[in-house]
């Protein structure tokens, strides 16, 4: 599978499909209640970030996909804020392929970092198995996120954080 990491212009498109992407986990883990998943007003402050890079995943001229990085070239300690798949792209080495592009086009990262809520199975396994990550820390009523954390969102308190160090 190739992609392309293409610089978003419609910011817009970007919150309805990741909005879409992240809703199908949410629904077949607690059901429908009607509320956006991850809110609008999320992905804009992940798009204000100091150092946010935002990108469309192209595959074959189509955008298949979407990424929030926040960049720090002072430390070279990145962060994967979001990134999606849309729904009917699951399962064709996209995710993948996405990662490799992105870890490709930030060469001096020292570590990147990524967080995931328990429930989402799928990423779990993307970023661990696939990505190289490691778990290093589980955010819950006990351990708070000590940035941040989504009381709104269905498990909301319980999300792990993982890194992956890419050299010292």
């Amino acid at each position: 599978m190739t992609v392309e990491l293409v610089p978003t212009i419609d910011r817009e498109n970007f919150i309805v499909n990741i909005q879409a992407a992240f809703k199908k986990a949410v629904v077949e883990e607690f059901g429908d209640d009607g509320k956006e998943v991850i809110p609008r007003e999320d992905v804009e402050k992940s798009f204000a970030e100091e150092g946010a890079e935002i990108f469309d995943i192209i595959s074959d001229g189509k955008i298949v996909g979407g990424t929030v990085l926040k960049i720090n070239r002072a430390t070279n300690h990145n962060e994967l804020l979001l990134l999606y798949v849309n729904v009917n792209c699951h399962g064709k080495g996209i995710g993948s392929a996405a990662w490799q592009a992105i870890e490709k086009l930030y060469p001096d990262t020292k570590i990147w970092e990524t967080a995931t809520p328990y429930f989402e199975k799928r990423n779990l396994h993307f970023y661990i198995n696939k990505c190289g990550f490691h778990a290093v820390e589980f955010y819950n009523p006990h351990h708070k996120d000590p940035h941040e954390i989504e009381e709104d969102f269905p498990g909301g308190e319980y999300f792990f954080r993982f890194e992956k160090v890419m050299r010292q």
